[in-house]
């Protein structure tokens, strides 16, 4: 007996089509499945099946949609992430991202930093403890991140005892009020860079979805992190070595111009240049003022740069520039001065132990760099070379001009061809001297003060003789070209000078002659008690005939003579010899000498009364009154009057 076929359940292509429908639609619920099958004539099981079929698909076509909204938001924040350079704004764009991500309360990267994690960028944090969180090598989540390489996290991390806890990180998070965290490792190749944290102030259990969703973007964000700090190493390489090559041009460029000033400062010396063009190589070659002093710390030569105004060409260095200029002398370096200055630098010009001068260097537009200055320090140098050789050339002439000096004023001949012959072959034209200035200097002083006066244009031989200065010069006017002399040395800063001018000069063989009254003149007012001044020798021959050279001392007589009346004038202030001085020059009349002193003839009267019962009745007579008249003239000579 042949059995009769089961019938198949089939159903319409229609509810197949609306079923499917409503699956893309993703609008699959149980009651639209039934509701769906219900116009098919279908049994309880097949309907039931078909419902569980289509929740099954509905369920995968959500998952792969939320993946690939998952995915695109990847893909979205790596291309952000990409974009990025800065460093910092890239950590900071990673946690909002992850942060979102997840939607998590908060979020935070960690980065090593001297053996330990310490968080350097966070989202949604409130406590600022979490902020500036170092978590020590070991502790927390974030130690096992690193160190397993693999995400780690907890639904309730206070109660998980797995973790290792730590008492600040602990801390941390009961600040920030966390529960739930979950952490990633920031992976670039071999290297951990550090962990990427989500984390929610409520108990939570991550799915393996939003772990795996989180541990994808924090593999694309370590690629784009390394990325971002390898590009900014090699920009800063980059910058590095642009500044490098920057100053390794400044340097060649600086040793160049060194090189050049250097080669320059020594043709002054081969071609015997002086220190004014010293200064002006290197005014030219730095790009500032230069001054340089001499052995008083006084400009011997003054080299302005451009536009720039001189000012107190003959002033003492300040008291910064001169302790600049110690130090220097100590170190053998360029020195800066103290700011405020008008002077930068400074640098001492020194031979073995002995300081010949300084070199001062003024602002400039061009930074004094460390090549700039060695090359002031060798300028110095060349200097004192310059220094030492004119040295050895003033010597010479000194040599030169007191022998001629010498046998001109103490001639072993009346011929004094020869020794004019002998000038000439020099450069000394002594037919051209027409007068003799003695000069008495300080001895320390008289080095400098015969190059001073040597340079004069109207100096014919200079040199020196028993202790004094003596100058044969080409003016006719003896007492002038004394005047002249004596003001080129004191403006020169010399401490005293006393110009004594001798007697006209209409040949070489009137030298002798001029310099020996000059010399006598100026050793009676040595005697005397004077310094400093300009006198003419033809205004003191009645002196020197009655106080030469083997006389009594003109002090001694003064002291005799008058001696009584400077004693009362010293010790009451009165003004008995000023009165007996104009007494004298009036010729003795008391009211000439009332108007010459301007007061009363009574006052005169008085005075001399006094006169009188200190030097005795007869002091008007003739002869003592001639004394007198001799000692208050000397006394007014020492005085200078």
């Amino acid at each position: 007996m042949t059995r009769a076929p089961v019938p198949r359940e089939s159903v319409p292509v229609e509810t197949v089509c609306a079923l499917l429908d409503l699956v893309v639609a993703d609008e699959a619920s149980g009651a639209s499945i039934h509701q769906a099958l219900a116009a098919a004539d279908l049994t309880a099981e097949a309907g039931d099946r078909l419902a569980q079929q289509a929740g099954q698909v509905r369920a995968s076509f959500r998952r792969w949609r939320r993946r690939e909204q998952e995915l695109s938001a990847i893909l979205s924040g790596v291309r952000e992430l990409a974009e990025l350079r800065d460093v910092d704004t890239l950590l900071e764009r990673i946690v909002d991202r992850a942060r979102g991500l997840l939607g998590a309360d908060v979020a935070y990267l960690t980065g090593h930093h001297d053996n330990a994690l310490r968080v350097r960028t966070t989202s949604g944090v409130v406590a600022p403890e979490l902020r500036e969180l170092v978590v020590p090598v070991g502790v927390g989540l974030a130690s096992r991140v690193v160190t397993q390489r693999t995400p780690q996290w907890t639904s309730a991390y206070h109660e998980n005892l797995e973790v290792p806890h730590g008492e600040g990180v602990d801390a941390a998070v009961t600040a920030e009020g966390l529960q739930s965290l979950l952490g990633v490792p920031l992976l670039a190749g071999t290297e951990v860079l550090g962990a990427l944290f989500a984390a929610n102030r409520t108990t939570y259990e991550f799915s393996p979805d939003e772990i795996a969703l989180l541990g994808a973007f924090a593999d694309h964000a370590a690629v784009v992190l390394q990325t971002a700090r390898l590009l900014d190493a090699t920009q800063s390489a980059a910058e590095a070595a642009h500044e490098a090559t920057t100053v390794l041009s400044e340097n060649l460029a600086a040793t160049e111009r060194a090189s050049r000033v250097h080669e320059d400062l020594t043709s002054v010396v081969v071609e015997g240049g002086s220190a004014r063009e010293v200064a002006e190589t290197l005014s030219h070659s730095l790009g500032r003022r230069v001054v340089i002093l001499g052995r008083d710390l006084l400009p011997a030569a003054d080299a302005p740069f451009a536009n720039d105004r001189v000012e107190g060409g003959d002033a003492a260095p300040s008291p910064p520039v001169q302790e600049a200029i110690r130090s220097s002398r100590r170190s053998g370096r360029c020195v800066p001065v103290d700011p405020g200055d008008e002077v930068e630098y400074a640098v001492t010009v020194v031979s073995d132990d002995a300081l010949l001068g300084a070199i001062l260097l003024g602002p400039g537009e061009r930074e004094l760099g460390p090549v700039e200055q060695r090359t002031a320090e060798r300028a110095a140098q060349i200097t004192a070379l310059v220094t030492l050789k004119q040295d050895a050339i003033i010597d010479a002439e000194n040599r030169v001009s007191g022998e001629i000096l010498t046998d001109l004023i103490h001639p072993r001949t009346r011929d004094t061809g020869a020794v004019t012959t002998r000038g000439r072959s020099r450069g000394i034209h002594l037919e051209r001297v027409r007068s003799l200035v003695v000069l008495a200097v300080p001895a320390g002083e008289r080095r400098r003060c015969l190059g001073i006066v040597r340079a004069l244009a109207s100096s014919i031989l200079v040199g020196e003789e028993d202790g004094l200065l003596v100058a044969l010069t080409s003016d006719a006017d003896a007492p002038s070209a004394a005047v002249a002399i004596r003001q080129q040395l004191t403006r020169r800063r010399a401490t005293r000078v006393l110009a004594v001018a001798g007697h006209r000069i209409d040949g070489v063989e009137d030298v002798p002659t001029s310099f020996e009254t000059a010399h006598r003149c100026a050793g009676l007012l040595e005697r005397m008690g004077r310094e400093d001044g300009v006198v003419d020798v033809r205004a003191y021959a009645p002196y020197l005939a009655m106080f030469g050279a083997d006389g009594p001392d003109p002090r001694e007589f003064i002291d005799v003579v008058i001696g009584p009346l400077l004693t009362w004038d010293a010790e009451r202030g009165g003004d008995l010899v000023t009165t007996l001085t104009a007494f004298v020059d009036a010729q003795s009349s008391p009211t000439r000498t009332a108007r010459a002193l301007h007061v009363h003839v009574n006052t005169v009267l008085q005075r001399l009364e006094r006169v009188t019962s200190l030097l005795g009745e007869g002091w008007r007579e003739p002869e003592p009154l001639f004394r007198i008249s001799v000692a208050t003239r000397l006394h007014a000579l020492v005085r200078g009057e």
